[in-house]
């Protein structure tokens, strides 16, 4: 089974707990980077934490929950060989994993519920990237980190 990293910030942290409860019945290694309560901290701070964590093979793969998921995804991003997607939906969460290899999903823990959020987890954890002509792609998207 995969090892996930898990973070949040404040306006994530309940959604967080559900998607680690979640995860640890389904049999998932989870490793959370916090933040561990409501109260107020900045987004960045988890995101990079999952990110580095992801690049350098300590987890698997990442799931990020701030707000509306946008804020803590674009922190993310910001680091070398991450690709954090921000998903509202199932199709969304397939597509980003079989079209971009994204290795970070994002949430938006004021936007979507518990129940839509875990179908996302799911489809994100179980979808496998295919390759071929997206690798092309993916490649474009790793070279825009040399510059």
């Amino acid at each position: 089974m995969k090892k996930i990293g898990l973070g949040a910030d404040h306006g994530g942290f309940a959604l967080k707990e559900v998607i680690k409860q979640h995860l640890s019945e389904k049999g998932y290694e989870v490793e959370d980077f916090g933040t561990y309560s409501t109260e107020s901290v900045d987004y960045p701070k988890y995101g990079k934490l999952v990110a580095h964590a992801v690049v350098d093979k300590k987890v698997d793969c990442g799931i990020l929950v701030c707000g509306t998921g946008i804020g803590i995804s674009i922190a993310a991003n910001k680091i070398s060989g991450i690709r954090a997607a921000l998903c509202t939906n199932v199709t969304m969460a397939k597509l980003t994993r079989q079209h971009n290899d994204a290795n970070i999903l994002a949430l938006g823990g004021r936007i979507i519920g518990d129940v839509v959020a875990l179908e996302i987890v799911d489809t994100f954890l179980e979808t496998e990237f295919e390759g071929g002509r997206h690798s092309r792609r993916v490649e474009n998207i790793e070279s825009c980190d040399l510059f």
